[in-house]
């Protein structure tokens, strides 16, 4: 029998929660929650939309786990918030592994995490509570990601690193071995890190310049 899960949110990232759960978890998608502010309807996807303010009512803590599917506003804060307001309510909050990920299942992973399909986790690789792993990452071997982290696509963190809490990692960021990622880092699109940094650094890679003349000489 599958188990009854709740999503909180109603972007495009829970309808991609939501559609991920139903097709490859042993969860069934019962209902959705927002806070009364965020709330313009009373169904989301299809099936009903409750004030996180009251959800215990419809969805009682002790027959439904939860999934805080709320991006990396605020540098992730908003989701380590909202999952620690979802525990004081009882709530088992669910992690999700995608089976078309690759890894050996001897990694640690903590509560809500989401890891999309493609993702390779190689030997002894931690991944902490809250973080999101969206599709086609390489995490090392013996690497550590903190918790509430956004790692976006094609990001790769070599052998030994280590993460930081509530960091962001852009498309196609590069970390080198046994790098450490200080806390609150935000890491941008193509950046490549080669050294440890420190808490709250921002990296952003230098911009793509427009070549000086267009494409017609590429005709002949």
């Amino acid at each position: 029998m599958r188990r009854k899960a709740v999503i909180f949110g109603t972007s495009g990232f829970a309808e991609c929660v939501d559609f991920l759960l139903q097709r490859d978890s042993k969860y069934e998608v019962v209902g959705f929650t927002a806070t009364t502010d965020d709330i313009s309807a009373l169904t989301a996807f299809g099936r009903p939309l409750v004030p996180f303010e009251a959800v215990t009512e419809l969805f009682p803590c002790d027959e439904h786990d939860m999934f805080v599917a709320v991006g990396y506003r605020q540098l992730n804060r908003l989701r380590e918030r909202l999952c620690g307001e979802a525990r004081a309510k009882g709530y088992r909050l669910l992690s999700y592994l995608s089976s078309k990920a690759t890894h050996w299942g001897d990694m640690v992973i903590g509560d809500n995490v989401f890891i999309f399909e493609d993702n390779t986790l190689q030997p002894f690789v931690t991944i902490g509570d809250g973080t999101i792993l969206w599709s086609g990452n390489h995490i090392g071997h013996h690497s550590r990601v903190g918790s509430y982290c956004f790692i976006t696509s094609h990001v790769v963190l070599s052998g030994y690193c280590r993460v930081g809490d509530r960091c962001f990692l852009g498309v196609n960021a590069t970390i080198a071995e046994n790098t450490s990622i200080a806390d609150d880092n935000l890491i941008g699109p193509g950046t490549l890190i080669q050294k440890d940094t420190h808490p709250r650094d921002v990296y952003v890679a230098s911009r793509t310049e427009k070549f000086p003349k267009d494409s017609t000489r590429f005709f002949r």
